[in-house]
Formats: structure tokens, sequence, C-alpha cells
């Protein structure tokens, strides 16, 4: 088993198999979406064409849907995987943010999280696209006022709630709108069937993977995710590599994969923050430059799969902080340059 490689192709960063980004997103389950403006390039880096307009057009429509979700960090999720994500992952998320808040000495009251959830929802259905600074305005109109802090916490928890998600795709701003006029209801889908389709979805896109990788991830318990993963059958193994239990699909891609390639990688990329433990594409030593302790993860350059520099993808010309020697920036020149013909379709 070369496990770079598969990783490679089971995230779509070589020989990838969609064109459209709702099909990538759909494909991969949940996507990191913590920067606004590079879960741009994290989607549409996994397509054939990458089309930032393509990326655009697929989110406003709401085929594509960015909220807290998992772990209570921003996702992205497809139309198809809204609801039923949802209603599997919301108790946990909604546990994990209570946490955040009381460390934060934030106590929000039933009666204040009715009152200020009907001022969203009124405003939303009004503007239907809108930011938070409209929020910040009904708000004012109604001499109510907050802290920046308080009120993130009364939208993230609306979204949890089901009641907002995100509108349209801004250049900087995140905006949101109502979840039952953005994404078309779906039938219920019960826990087991629930468990076993997020399993399948994780293990197709991120293979191979343990089982700690799958619970880090999922934010789950340890059983739930043991459930859904022995729901899946014989459509998932287990190999041993250097000591370690990692599970594959029995139809994981081994071909396509080319050598010598550099792929530009965005922050916050699930093919780090996908996994609990990141060595096998990450050396030890260089861990830092790529993500620190406190969940900040940087963007940076992989050459066939493994992590070697840090790059800026926010200036005019290609800059690349290499971990060791024998690089050269004009190697990376076919991964700028594809990052650039992405900017072009803004």
């Amino acid at each position: 088993m070369n496990p770079v490689t598969i990783r490679l192709l089971s995230q779509q960063l070589a020989a990838p198999q969609f064109s459209s980004p709702a099909d990538v997103v759909d494909y991969m389950g949940a996507m990191q979406a913590q920067e606004y403006r590079m879960m741009r390039w994290a989607v549409a880096m996994r397509t054939r064409k990458p089309s930032a307009k393509d990326f655009k057009a697929a989110f406003d429509c709401g085929q594509i849907i960015r909220l807290h979700l998992m772990r209570g960090t921003w996702q992205l999720v497809s139309a198809n995987d809204y609801w039923w994500m949802l209603d599997l992952c919301a108790s946990k998320a909604t546990a994990v943010i209570k946490g955040w808040m009381s460390s934060n000495n934030i106590s929000i009251p039933d009666e204040e999280l009715r009152r200020i959830r009907e001022i969203l929802v009124q405003t939303a259905g009004d503007k239907i696209s809108v930011t938070k600074e409209d929020f910040e305005e009904s708000l004012a109109e109604k001499d109510i006022h907050m802290d920046e802090h308080r009120l993130s916490y009364h939208i993230r928890m609306a979204e949890l709630s089901g009641t907002l998600c995100s509108g349209d795709l801004l250049p900087m701003k995140a905006t949101y709108s109502l979840s039952e006029d953005k994404v078309k209801r779906s039938a219920k889908v019960d826990r087991e069937e629930a468990l076993m389709h997020i399993a399948r979805k994780y293990f197709q896109s991120r293979q191979p993977a343990t089982l700690e990788d799958f619970v880090w991830w999922s934010g789950l318990n340890i059983s739930d995710c043991r459930k859904g993963m022995e729901l899946l059958g014989n459509a998932i193994h287990k190999e041993n590599w250097k000591g370690r239990d990692f599970y594959l699909t029995d139809n994981c891609r081994t071909r396509g994969f080319r050598k010598g390639k550099y792929l530009l990688i965005p922050p916050y990329d699930e093919y780090l923050i996908g996994y609990k433990s990141r060595d096998i594409v990450l050396p030890q030593e260089h861990r830092h430059k790529a993500h620190n302790n406190s969940g900040i993860f940087q963007p940076i350059v992989a050459l066939d799969g493994v992590i070697c520099g840090n790059w800026k993808p926010f200036k005019e010309e290609c800059q690349v902080e290499f971990f060791d020697e024998g690089h050269a920036e004009k190697e990376v020149r076919d991964a700028w340059e594809a990052y650039q013909q992405f900017k072009k379709t803004m």
C-alpha cells in the first residue's frame, strides 16, 4: 500500500474525476471552509477544470452550502447532504459551541435566544441574503446592542437549528439565508443510515484513514463511528501499515498519479485537517510550519503528496518558502499558473 498516492487520488488532488464543484463537495461529504476566500480554491482544485465562476454559481443557487457543522467549525456540504448531516451532527456541534461559550463566560438564556432568533429570521426573510452587519442594523432598530462575539454565537446556534445557512457568495463577507428557502428539505434519514452514509463519504474520499481519523473529522463519538463502519460491511477493509490499522474501500483508486507534480494547497484543506494524524504526508519536523496547536492551518505546498513548503495565495507573484533545499520556485510554475487561471474566472 502506498498511502500517499491513494490519498492524493481519493482526495481528487491527482487525476480528479469531477467537473462540477457541487459534485466534489457531495463526494467529499464535508469540506473545511474556515477561510472564506480560499475555500473556493479548495473545491475548484479538485475539479478537472477549476473555475471560480462555477463555484459561485453552485454556491449562490444552494447546491453548495456553508455553515458551522462538524466540530462547531465552518464546513461546506452539498444540498443533498445538508439536512441529514445537520440532524446527525448538530447535537454534538451545539455542545462544542456551548462549551466555548462557557469558557468565554457567555451565557444566553432561552428567552434571549428565542427573541434574537425571531429577528434573525425576519431580517433574512426580508432581504434574502444578509450579512452580519444587516443583522446588527435590525437589532439596533429594536434597541438591541451586543458585541460581535455574542452575535456570532446566536448565528451559529441558528445554523445548527436548521434556521440559517449561507446566502450568496460575496468577495470577502459571509452572508446568510433562511435554510428552508435555500435548501429543499430532503426525506428523513434514520440515524443508522446516516452513520453509514457519513462513514462511506469519509473513507471513499480520505482513504487510507484510521478509526481515530474518522472520529476526529466527524466530531461524533467513537461508538457512532464504529457503528457506521460496521454498517458498510464488506465495502471497506483493513490494512496494517507500519503498525497502524488503516481502512480502505474495496474500489479505491491506485492509478492515475503522476510523479513530479507540485500542488498549492489552501489553508484548512482536507488534505491535512481531515485526519487526526498527519505524519503520513507531513514530516514531523515541519509540522509547526503547516499548522499550530491552536488550530491555525497555513497554505502549504506538496510535492508528490508530501508537504514541503508554504506559499502565499494573495501575492501578485509566486512566493514559496520550501522547508528543505533541493526545490526551486520555478518548479511550481504549473501549479501557480493553474491557480492564476482559476482567479481569472472570478
